[in-house]
């Protein structure tokens, strides 16, 4: 029988985190082949993208270090599973999926960085 071991992240290092609309943060969302769902945590709707898997990134991987290279965030109160997006410049409206990972730790966790953080640089 095989042994499984579960070893969630120690660390997450985010390289770069940028407030946006939510609109804009949906357009992100948008490609030729369809939407990319995006994620909400606790008040947050965020994606995210990480470095490319180098041999130093993922020796950090391996030892539970994540890099996010970007962060794009909005603030949204509620979960909402399909947000719609008009656009003009498609002449329809466009819907974009949302996942709820507010039962990730390493979410939850995020988002309550974030908004420490972002709160404490809007206020100085």
């Amino acid at each position: 029988m095989p042994k499984i071991t579960y070893a969630p992240a120690e660390e997450l290092i985010v390289h770069d985190i940028i407030e946006v609309t939510k609109d804009d943060l949906l357009r992100e969302r948008v490609t030729p082949a369809g939407t990319i769902p995006l994620m909400w945590c606790n008040g947050i709707l965020f994606s995210f993208s990480s470095l490319p898997m180098t041999d130093d990134v993922t020796k950090d991987y391996l030892k539970g270090k994540l890099h996010w290279l970007e962060v794009h965030f909005a603030r949204m109160d509620r979960y909402i599973p399909v947000l719609p997006l008009s656009e003009e410049e498609y002449k329809a409206s466009i819907s974009v999926r949302i996942i709820d990972t507010s039962t990730s730790e390493l979410h939850r966790e995020f988002v309550k960085w974030l908004k420490s953080n972002v709160n404490a640089k809007t206020k100085t």
